[in-house]
């Protein structure tokens, strides 16, 4: 079980270092940046497939790191 914690825990870091930069976005929003605010961008392709992967990895650690607890 402990093997399948550090494996998950990999793939996290790898996984969300392929993420998209949404780092600009936010500052966008902060500095004024109405179109990323209110526009409607979709993610598309690839970043829907890492974005739900990143999800099902982080239920997954959370779930093994708890059954590890106890």
């Amino acid at each position: 079980m402990e093997t399948a914690l550090l494996v998950i825990s990999v793939l996290i870091i790898v996984i969300v270092l392929l993420q998209s930069n949404k780092a600009s976005d936010a500052s966008q929003i902060i500095s004024g940046g109405n179109n990323v605010l209110l526009g409607k961008t979709k993610e598309r392709g690839l970043e829907v497939v890492i974005t739900r992967l990143t999800y099902f990895l982080g239920f997954a650690f959370i779930i093994i790191s708890a059954i590890l607890s106890f």
